[in-house]
């Protein structure tokens, strides 16, 4: 029959054996400090089990001691995991814009919608339809009444339109986008 060992007992037991639960915590996890995290679980754990029969105190204590390593070494494993995934889902740094590159972007699409809003409509529509929204030259021929090779032809001129356009402003713009 297993005799109760309250919880004055099992304290007692913990605290003589505390010394050889953390050598075989520290062989098992590998630091002493995760050995002293699981510790501080198991004295916590016992205050749990006050009421609980406990045949073999010592021998209880080591197993919570073995589950308490194996349950940190999972855990482990998935946060080491975990955290390799998150890492490898980031953009390098080199992606990231930095605010210089930010604002000549911005710089750069104000200077594209003013040369697009200088454009004759339909053509400016071609553009937008295109290369904005994606839509095939067919489709944009369809909803502008033209054929699929004048949808080409407007295409073209935008693009020199875009081309000569921003060379324009890049002129321009040259000194006036840099940071000191």
């Amino acid at each position: 029959m297993a005799s109760a060992v309250d919880d004055g007992g099992l304290t007692a037991i913990f605290l003589e054996q505390r010394p050889m639960l953390r050598r075989l915590l520290v062989a098992r996890l590998g630091t002493p400090e995760d050995a002293e995290d699981a510790l501080q679980d198991m004295w916590l754990r016992i205050d749990q089990l006050a009421q609980r029969p406990v045949a073999q105190p010592a021998a209880f204590l080591y197993r919570v001691a073995a589950n308490l390593a194996t349950d940190m070494r999972i855990s482990a494993g998935r946060r080491a995991a975990r955290e390799t995934a998150w890492l490898d889902d980031q953009p390098d740094a080199g992606a990231v814009p930095n605010a210089e590159r930010t604002l000549a972007a911005r710089s750069e699409w104000q200077a594209v919608q003013g040369v697009i809003a200088d454009m004759p409509e339909r053509m400016a529509t071609a553009l937008r339809m295109f290369r904005i929204e994606g839509q095939s030259q067919r489709a944009i021929a369809e909803r502008l009444g033209i054929t699929v090779s004048g949808v080409e032809k407007l295409l073209q001129r935008a693009y020199r339109q875009l081309h000569d356009g921003l060379d324009t402003c890049g002129a321009d713009r040259a000194d006036v986008n840099r940071l000191g």
